[in-house]
């Protein structure tokens, strides 16, 4: 087994761990509840029978656009079951362009941290929302290389809520910033650095010498 696959597979493995923690930490909110969490920054905004609707979609769609997008990346699904990566894909690009990047747009448009967080997340969600349509558009036009160029990108975004969720934990122990602020910095790093990480594997498997998805045509 070549590296690039073990690689793979323990990306694959710590993004599984990944949603069972996103379980964990969205189940509490299906309480249906006011006093949680998150939601205590929301007060204001509770009233709004939209944003409500928004946040439940968001969440619960979520975790099933993480679990399909995970799946697609694991080498023996790819090669020993093209039938599962294209229904599977199928509903992560259902779940992104219908309910989670459309209710991810409202929340943005509404999230804490004023004018640059809000665009933050505004054009992470217009991005999200587009990477996946053109990923959608290149497999229906049997572009595989140019599909998994975009798909690499709109799972890149896909994680932007585990990434927002570490730097909101990590990044107060070494930069000291005010409430607002970090909000806005962890905003924006929340999906450009993903992207770029995105891109330099997009180089290297994609479009690189490695090439180690076309072993899976």
């Amino acid at each position: 087994m070549k590296l690039n696959t073990v690689f793979t597979y323990f990306l694959a493995c710590i993004g599984l761990a990944f949603v069972v923690l996103m379980f964990k930490i969205t189940y509490p909110y299906f309480s249906f509840r006011y006093d949680i969490d998150f939601l205590l920054t929301k007060q204001t905004l509770l009233h709004l029978t939209t944003w409500r609707w928004a946040f439940y979609l968001h969440i619960s769609s979520s975790l099933l656009v993480f679990f399909a997008g995970i799946i697609q990346f694991i080498p023996s699904v790819l090669a020993n079951f093209p039938k599962l990566h294209r229904q599977l894909g199928k509903v992560y690009v259902f779940l992104v362009l219908f309910i989670s990047a459309p209710s991810g747009l409202i929340m943005g448009y509404y999230a804490n941290g004023g004018f640059w967080a809000k665009l933050s997340f505004v054009i992470l969600s217009t991005l999200w929302c587009a990477f996946t349509f053109l990923a959608y558009r290149f497999i229906i036009k049997g572009n595989l290389e140019m599909h998994r160029a975009f798909m690499y990108r709109s799972f890149a975004l896909t994680l932007s809520a585990i990434s927002l969720r570490t730097y909101v934990l990590v990044l107060p122990y070494f930069i000291h910033l005010r409430g607002r602020e970090m909000y806005v910095l962890v905003a924006w790093m929340s999906w450009i650095p993903n992207l770029l990480v995105a891109e330099w594997l997009i180089r290297k498997l994609v479009f690189g010498k490695d090439k180690l998805v076309r072993k899976f045509n």
